[in-house]
Formats: C-alpha cells, sequence, structure tokens
C-alpha cells in the first residue's frame, strides 16, 4: 500500500522487549484539505533508523504493510490491533526540507562559470 502526506512527528525509537524495537511517524494526509487525516505509521527493527532522514515538514511517500493481529485477554476478552508497518518512502522534491537545501545550494551571488551562455 502506498500513501503520500506531510511528516507531522517523528518519535524515538522504543525498545518493546528485547528483540524488537519500533518508531512512529506521523504523517497528515489531506486528500480532502478540508479534513486532513492524520496517520501514524511504524518502523520496525533495523528501519527505525531510516526515520533520521525525515524532518517534520517533508512531504513524502511511503510504502507500508497493514498488519492486524487478535489479542486475548485473561477474561478471555479477543481485541484486534492494526498497524501500518513502513517498508520504504520517498521525500517528495516539493517537502519543505528539499526545497530548503535546494535554496542554500544555489544562495550564492558567485555564479562563476556555471552560467549556460
Amino acid at each position: 500500500m502506498e500513501i503520500r502526506g506531510t511528516v507531522i512527528a517523528i518519535g524515538e525509537t522504543q525498545q518493546v522487549t528485547e528483540k524488537f524495537k519500533k518508531r512512529d511517524l506521523v504523517i497528515e494526509y489531506a486528500e480532502n484539505p478540508t479534513y486532513p487525516e492524520y496517520i501514524k505509521l511504524e518502523f520496525h527493527q533495523d528501519k527505525c533508523e531510516k526515520a533520521n532522514e525525515l524532518r517534520e515538514g517533508d512531504d513524502i511517500t511511503v510504502d507500508f504493510n497493514l498488519k492486524g493481529k487478535p489479542y486475548t485477554n485473561r477474561e478471555g476478552v479477543t481485541t484486534y490491533y492494526n498497524s501500518l508497518v513502513v517498508w520504504k518512502f520517498n521525500i517528495n522534491q516539493t517537502s519543505a526540507g528539499s526545497m530548503k537545501e535546494a535554496n542554500l545550494a544555489n544562495d550564492s551571488d558567485d555564479l562563476g562559470d556555471s552560467l549556460p551562455f
């Protein structure tokens, strides 16, 4: 599955168990800008470090898997949990971070020999 949105928040890595860690990512999904949705996705295991490449305000496209699990408590009541697990993302060229980097790179008054004529 794929979704495009703006990075709102990037959580810290959480060591859930000795062998499992995760990191939250919240994006604003504005298919209808009047009513934006805030979607929480998760990075798991070694992919947690990839979130360091993101900045709040980045416009990104995220590829993720939809996961679901049942949990039965001591009283025998079953609850179902869903998670959206990121496996790949791309920072789109229109993101605030990329635009800022592009502006900083072209901020020089010295054009030197780079003119096209």
